[in-house]
This record gives structure tokens, sequence and C-alpha cells, in this order.
């Protein structure tokens, strides 16, 4: 039987903690801070607590904080970095004082969350770091899942019952769900809808979880609606959106990178050359990211989830060094407005000028109220800007770009607005000899077997395909010809 063939029964969070509380093999502490005692609070109610509940402590002051876990290297106190130094100290206590006594029997967790809750003047970004770390066998070596969360009600009360219900699906996830990484996933949110809360990063490590790919956790979080963006750093790691981003410097390229060719890698190249050049750049300040971005249609086939075909994708670009973002926004005005949460410093999109095409084209924004006009008006926000990448037709000679673009007249004074006011900004420095290597081509000739789709990608991304037989490759049976 299969993941997808389960039948799981959704339970209320009421049910799951008196169901733990019967157990009596599972036994731990819980350490909330910021948003109440909610996850301890729902396994009194339940009845049965004794079972289950070694101690519950809730460091509000920040000094008591400080005394129990250790100043924070991050400076702070709702973060992973305060999440990981919790979940350390409190399982560290729970062993070393009942490992003796109980060891043999009990399968011992640790459960810590540290949260900001809408404060009063409901000004402030209501989110949260839930973790646990727990045996599944007695006096084995524990694992661990750790997820980031954004808490959306307009109130605080609110906020800490939802809190507490994902507390206890967490806990039950763990110990109930483990074998299921997406039926994991989707129980989180059981008794909760998808307006009360965000998931927006998890991950899972131990002897017992090391078969999870926490990629393609991440990506199912997306595809489960249970967020917008997920992201991966350059080494492939999972990493909090807000985490890699906030006050930075962004350019974003998006693509299906299937494969990524000489003109995506141009596009990064070029557009990074001129991002350096417009809004400064310091390696050392660490001020600045690129990301690789694909919307989830570019990952689906027919509504199915190519798993394989998109760890192949993430592996190509990391090997290049680039962060990879993963979104469900299919118009570029939702991207930027996603970005805007994060404030950002500049933000510079790097597009290529057949698909601005589409972009400029007020056929696309039939269900805005304020169609081209609303979606410019989103898109284009005081620190964001386009850089154009020239195209050019497959069969064509005419080089494109934010000069002779073809704009419908209902829109040409506007779109001259922002080409006039460097909204809209020309890539000067691009290789002209490879704008007709699209992925699409290459994806074509790999399937027909016609070696000159080497020389249409990097030398690097040519020999990754090759090695793993990627893209339908299985040899072409000869050599490469020079183009």
């Amino acid at each position: 039987m299969t993941e997808n063939t389960i039948q799981r029964e959704a339970w209320d969070s009421s049910r799951k903690a008196l169901f733990i509380n019967l157990d009596r093999s599972i036994y731990g502490s819980f350490a909330e801070i910021g948003g109440g005692q909610e996850v301890a609070r729902c396994f009194f109610q339940s009845g049965g607590a004794s079972g289950t509940v070694a101690r519950t402590v809730s460091a509000y002051d920040m000094a008591f904080s400080d005394y129990l876990y250790g100043k924070s290297s991050s400076g702070r106190y709702v973060s992973e970095d305060r999440l990981m130094q919790m979940l350390n100290k409190e399982y560290r206590s729970l062993v070393s004082l009942l490992e003796e006594a109980r060891g043999k029997e009990t399968r011992f967790f640790a459960f810590a969350n540290t949260v900001a809750t809408l404060n009063y003047r409901k000004d402030n970004e209501a989110h949260g770091w839930l973790g646990v770390r727990f045996q599944l066998t007695p006096q084995s070596k524990p694992n661990e899942v750790v997820l980031h969360v954004r808490l959306l009600e307009n109130d605080n009360l609110l906020q800490q019952q939802t809190l507490g219900v994902l507390g206890v699906n967490l806990i039950y996830a763990c110990y109930y769900n483990y074998q299921y990484p997406n039926s994991f996933l989707q129980s989180l949110l059981d008794d909760l809808s998808r307006d009360r809360v965000e998931i927006d990063m998890i991950r899972m490590k131990g002897p017992e979880l090391n078969y999870v790919d926490n990629r393609l956790l991440a990506v199912q979080l997306v595809k489960n609606g249970m967020t917008t963006v997920t992201m991966f750093d350059r080494h492939g790691d999972v990493q909090q959106p807000a985490d890699m981003l906030y006050k930075k410097n962004v350019m974003l390229l998006r693509g299906s990178f299937r494969p990524i060719t000489y003109v995506g890698f141009d596009m990064l190249k070029a557009g990074f050359a001129l991002f350096k050049k417009e809004v400064g750049y310091d390696k050392n300040a660490g001020n600045t990211e690129v990301l690789c971005e694909m919307t989830l249609n570019n990952l689906m086939d027919q509504d199915d989830f190519d798993e394989r075909d998109f760890l192949d994708r993430v592996d190509i670009l990391s090997g290049m060094g680039q962060n990879v973002m993963i979104s469900n926004f299919r118009e570029f005005y939702r991207l930027a407005e996603w970005f805007q949460r994060f404030r950002l410093n500049n933000i510079r999109m790097v597009i290529g000028a057949l698909t601005f095409k589409n972009v400029i084209n007020k056929a696309y924004y039939k269900d805005l109220r304020g169609g081209i006009m609303e979606a410019f008006g989103k898109l284009f926000m005081e620190n964001l800007k386009l850089y154009l990448y020239p195209g050019r037709e497959q069969h064509g000679d005419v080089i494109i770009n934010s000069k002779n673009i073809e704009v419908d007249k209902e829109i040409r004074h506007l779109y001259h607005h922002l080409a006039e006011n460097e909204y809209v900004i020309d890539i000067p420095d691009y290789r002209e000899d490879v704008l007709p290597y699209y992925s699409h081509i290459v994806l074509q000739k790999i399937k027909n077997k016609d070696p000159e789709w080497e020389h249409m990608v990097p030398k690097y991304v040519s020999a990754f395909i090759k090695s793993k037989k990627l893209f339908g490759y299985s040899g072409n049976g000869g050599r490469a010809t020079k183009a």
C-alpha cells in the first residue's frame, strides 16, 4: 500500500492528546515561550496527563530564558537557534534525570516552541518555531522535527488556541505518522483551517527519519496549500524564507531549468553584473541573495509531481552554487506582493523578453477588477525593477528588447513611463550567440539523441545529465560536433 492510498482518519486535538496520555511509554517535557502554555494545557485538559507530562516550563522573562538556555547566538528569542537551545536543554535534562528509573520502558520526548503572537497594537509579524526531539523506541537515539509557522488570525487568543492544536498534532504525528511524510504534513492541520496558520518550513532528521528528503517535504508544503513558497540554500538545505531574505538585496530568475542552458546561465551572469553596478554589492556583507525560482506548475506533469525530476533540477542548480525557490505564483505581480513581507532593500527580477511579452499582455489579467493597471501597480513597487534579457524568436532575426517590444496601444503610454523611469531595464552585456538555446529545444534534442544539445548547456550541466542519465538521456552513440 502506498502513502497516497492510505485512508487517514483526522482526529481532533483533544482525542489525540488523550490517546498519547494513555500510552504509558510516551513521556516528556514541554517548554513554551511567547504564546502561553497552550500545548501542555491541551494535554492537561484531555485527562490522564500524569502519564505524559514530566514537566512544563515557560521562561517568558529574557533573563530567565538566558539563565535556562544560554544567550541566543542570533540575538533573537523567536528563532530556530533559540528553539534548538531549548530542545537541547530539555531533552538532556529529561534523559539524565529519568533514564535510570524508567528508560527501559519509556520513549522520551522534549517539545519546545518559541513564538511571537499578535501584540496589543496588532502591528507585528505573528510567527514561531516548534520542535520535537523524540525516541521511537526506549533507549534509542532521538529523532527530531522542526517547523516554522506564521499565525494568520487577527486575534491573540485565537492564535494561542491554534498554537495548542498545532503542537498536539505535531507530537501525535511524530509517534503515529512518521512512516508517511505527506500524511505527517497533512495531519498537522487536523482540526485547523489553512486560513489560521501557514507552515512555511519543516525539517526532519534522525535514525528512523533518514529516509525523508526534506526538499521533497518542503515542496509538499506548497503542493498541499500549507504555504506559498519554500526555499533551499546553495547547499540544498531547506531554509525559512524570512531568515534568508529579511532586509536583503534579492535578484530572482524564474524558469523551468529543465535543464538550465547557456541562456539561463547568461541571464544569471549578465543580470548579476548589472545588479552589482546598480544596487552595489559587498560580498563580505552577506546582504545579497540570488534565487532561481520555479513555479509549482513547472514541476507538475499532468497534475502529478515528478519527485525525481524535481530533485535533479535542484541538484544541478545547487551544484552551480544557486539558491532555489519554489512557489505557487503563476503571475509575477503575486510574486512581487509576497516579497513585500520581508522589507527587501532592492529586488530585481530577471525576465526574458519573450516571457515579458506575456507580462504586458492585458489578456492575462481578466480576473483582476483593475486589469493590467492593477497588476502593474502591484508588480512595480518602489524597490522592484525588471531586468529585461533580450530574446529572439526561434526562427527570427530581430533581437527583442525594451525599445522594440510590441506593446498594445492601450497601455503604450504606461509602458513608456515604466521604461523611462527605469522600472524596466535592458541587460546590456549578453551573449547573442546563445539566444536560441532554450530549455525546450535542448530537451527535445536530448530525447532525439541529437548530440548538439551538449553545446547548448554549460559543461557541468551536460556532464551531470550524462552521468545521471537525466531528462531522457540514454547515450547518443557518438560524439557531438562543434557548434
